[in-house]
């Protein structure tokens, strides 16, 4: 036992465990009665018995001991909780800090605010069943398993005062996500992160089977995790009624991790001041081994409950007169009578038992997002590309762009705020100039050849790990805690994390709602890489639909921009890293490409976004009579393109040319909060003229988007239709009907009257297709007049 943990305290902390236990089954089942001052019958009990009990009590007792080490060391403390369908745990140990309380105070410290506690718990008008946002404290709902660990790291990058408890479920631990987090390891640096503590909860079920790690060797088991890098420590509950023997192990165990967290530090502390690069410690993890339903009924009708999969849920709930007994007779066993005074408040030497103010950890402000600063940007308008003539100059935007990067990691280096992720992809994603701001994170071993490679880094900002999931779980923990950041990732490969996006989009839009949750930094995301741009990689590495996959969550959380240049990229980059409580997610193309707005015009654009480009069109003073639409890099230029070809054959043809930028512009202001009006849509597409769109994506979203506008039945779209192989730049757009022959085309055919007086020129723009086939069988490149196009029609303004 511990030797600064007295027999008495011990005691008192069991008394402590039993009343969040019995505060976490009141949550379950009781809709009144909550301290059972009056026989217990049916109308007590809830209609409909939801939530699980399983993982509820492991949680309280890990909780409780917490309370014991914040007090005792005066530690700072962040609890993730991975069984997220623990959320009476939380919920129960919110309301006994009396956290729970001050934000919510309806729902007193006292036997009314008990019953409303009990009432409110997955009920209509009430609370999720999980850890949602709503509970005080909380940073991870864990309603999808698998990033507890990959959270917790993210929390404590670059927050040294800070130790995240990472609780595992056994269940959450068979995922793959969780099983590449526990790498993270490797990234912490011990002197500018904070320490994180894994506990993996053992309890041995899910909802009907056994979980894998509970059913392998205790020796294998801890090789697992001595492989990992970690230095396992156990607290195993051999007999489930010793509550003391179990305590008196847990508070040892706590006491030798936190004794390993503080040698560590002090350890790298030495390192450093002699100047030696800091060796990868092996940090300290505890797996708690207890039963499933602990403290819960032993049998219910003949059946085993607790210690086994019937208690992973709601234990019983086919209430009866012998279940309504059996609910009597659990809660009776915690002596509610000794843990709650005759008010119903937490008894005054257990209230004693938890940490004060913010130490409490529902009450920590990092786990709220309440400490968060404001990047400090440099002017981004200063990182320009010169363009004097549009069309004419070639740029990589995405380097472009990685230049401003590495000036936001250089103005955010002290206090640091600011990180890079990407899986393996800073400098495929050009975002090279980033690294002479910053190394990679590195804690793990290097070699001999390393000597002189400056991309390594113990304190680096720049994350990678080939793990899209990891990457986004660590920027979610780094987001959630008040930080910001960059993932960019290419285009195909980013629906890997599509349910951690729709996890963290819901977060969102709920704690718009809550009114003590501060504003977080957006995520914001990169997609680079992509589509039009994969010809050499081929089908595989060909997928526009995230951004399908992204409109679907409520408007008042997801932005998705198309900048179609290096200049437009940087105002939307600076905007996006200025928001809060957004997923921000941008797409833009990093092989060399064409220019078309100076840094004033793309300011311009971009707060429009959506705009004619006068340059690009010749209805001035007219009405058009056809409209070329498009949204992406390569279909600015493909429509562009077209326009040349129209005006060279065609240049009595008025064409009116719309770029769009920001792609929730097309909404109603109805529906999105960046929607255009009725009256402003008509303005720039019309109302009656045909408008052919050339969009980055599927082009069905491009109609679900405008179903309702006045011009959705002249409007033609083209874009992605799951035609991909391994060819050219060009023959991609080909393949899917978007290229500039086809696109003018389309336009010969929508313009009254065009197609019969412009049919030898329909036929030239087929043959050039087909010319286009035999070249690049050929010579396995695309034809020199397609390489090399420019917009040939000279401009002293990009407007």
């Amino acid at each position: 036992m511990s030797a600064t943990v007295s027999q008495t305290l011990l005691e008192k902390m069991h008394a402590y465990w039993q009343a969040a236990n019995y505060l976490s089954v009141g949550q379950i089942y009781l809709l009144d009665n909550p301290l059972l001052k009056t026989p217990l019958v049916l109308k007590d009990i809830k209609p409909r018995l939801l939530g699980h009990w399983g993982t509820t009590p492991g949680l309280n007792f890990i909780y409780t001991h917490l309370n014991r080490i914040i007090n005792e060391r005066e530690l700072n403390m962040i609890y993730v909780t991975g069984p997220g369908h623990g959320g009476p745990a939380l919920v129960a140990n919110a309301w006994m800090e009396g956290t729970y309380s001050e934000y919510y105070p309806n729902v007193s410290e006292d036997e009314e605010g008990m019953k409303l506690l009990f009432k409110q718990f997955s009920f209509p008008g009430g609370i999720p069943s999980h850890v949602a946002p709503e509970t005080p404290g909380s940073m991870h709902e864990g309603g999808e398993l698998g990033y507890a660990v990959s959270h917790a790291y993210g929390a404590a990058f670059d927050n040294p005062e800070q130790v995240v408890i990472a609780v595992v479920g056994d269940g959450e631990a068979e995922t793959g996500p969780l099983a590449t987090s526990w790498h993270s390891n490797k990234f912490l640096n011990p002197i500018s992160d904070g320490a994180v503590l894994p506990i993996l909860h053992l309890n041995g079920y899910k909802i009907q089977n056994p979980t894998v790690l509970s059913r392998i060797s205790h020796d294998e088991l801890e090789a697992l995790f001595v492989g990992y890098g970690y230095e396992p420590h156990w607290v195993e509950v051999a007999d489930p009624d010793d509550y003391m023997a179990a305590h008196k192990q847990m508070a040892q165990v706590l006491d030798i991790c936190f004794d390993r967290i503080a040698a560590i530090r002090a350890h790298a502390l030495q390192e450093q001041s002699s100047g030696k690069p800091l060796s990868r410690p092996r940090w300290p993890m505890i797996i708690l081994r207890s039963p499933k339903g602990w403290t819960g009924p032993k049998k219910i009708d003949g059946k085993i409950t607790e210690g086994y999969w019937r208690s992973h849920q709601v234990p019983f709930s086919n209430m009866n007169e012998e279940h309504i007994q059996n609910l009597k007779t659990w809660l009776e066993s915690y002596k509610p009578q000794t843990l709650f005074d005759e008010h119903g408040s937490l008894k005054a030497e257990l209230k004693a038992l938890h940490p004060q103010g913010f130490k409490r950890m529902s009450a920590n402000p990092v786990a709220q997002g309440s400490v968060s600063r404001d990047l400090r940007l440099p002017d981004y308008r200063n990182y320009a590309v010169p363009v004097e003539t549009p069309g004419v100059s070639m740029a990589e935007a995405t380097r472009v762009m990685g230049r401003f990067l590495r000036d936001v990691l250089r103005a955010n280096e002290a206090p640091r705020n600011f990180r890079l992720f990407a899986p393996d992809e800073i400098v495929s994603n050009r975002w090279t100039d980033a690294l002479d701001a910053s190394g990679k994170a590195w804690m793990a071993n290097t070699l001999p050849e390393d000597e002189g490679n400056d991309t390594l880094a113990q304190d680096g900002r720049i994350m990678e790990i080939l793990s899209e999931h990891t990457c986004v779980g660590w920027l979610e923990g780094y987001n959630l805690t008040g930080r910001h950041g960059f993932f960019s990732t290419y285009e195909a490969f980013v629906h890997v994390i599509d349910s951690m996006f729709n996890q963290h989009a819901k977060w969102l839009k709920t704690i718009r709602h809550i009114d003590w949750r501060r504003p977080i930094p957006s995520m914001n995301i990169l997609l680079t890489s992509h589509v039009w741009r994969q010809d050499h990689n081929g089908f595989s590495h060909q997928d526009p639909g995230f951004i399908d996959h992204v409109v679907n969550k409520k408007a008042e959380v997801v932005r998705v921009y198309l900048p179609p240049d290096a200049n437009t990229l940087l105002s939307v980059t600076n905007h996006c890293l200025k928001s809060r409580n957004y997923v921000n997610v941008i797409v833009a193309g990093k092989q060399p490409a064409l220019q078309y707005l100076n840094m004033e015009d793309a300011m311009t654009h971009c707060t429009k976004g959506i705009g004619i480009w006068e340059w690009a069109s010749n209805d001035q003073g007219a009405e058009p009579d056809i409209v070329f639409a498009c949204a992406g890099d390569t279909p600015t230029m493909e429509a562009l393109a077209a326009t040349d070809l129209l005006r060279q054959y065609l240049p009595e043809l008025k064409v009116r040319f719309v770029n769009v930028v920001n792609l929730m512009r097309l909404q109603s202001e109805r529906e999105h909060p960046h929607g255009l009006s009725d009256r402003d849509f008509d303005a720039i597409f019309t109302t009656d003229k045909p408008v052919i769109f050339a969009f980055h994506g599927y082009p069905w979203l491009i109609h679900r988007l405008t179903y309702k506008r006045h011009g959705h039945d002249h409007m033609h779209v083209r874009g992605y239709i799951e035609e991909g192989t391994t060819t050219t730049p060009f023959d991609m757009v080909v393949l899917n009907r978007m290229d500039r022959y086809s696109l003018a085309i389309d336009a010969i055919d929508r313009v009254p009257g065009l197609r019969e007086q412009a049919t030898h020129i329909r036929q030239k723009f087929i043959d050039q297709l087909i010319a286009h086939k035999r070249y690049i069988t050929e010579h396995g490149d695309d034809l020199p007049e397609i390489k090399n196009w420019k917009w040939p029609y000279p401009s002293s303004s990009s407007t």
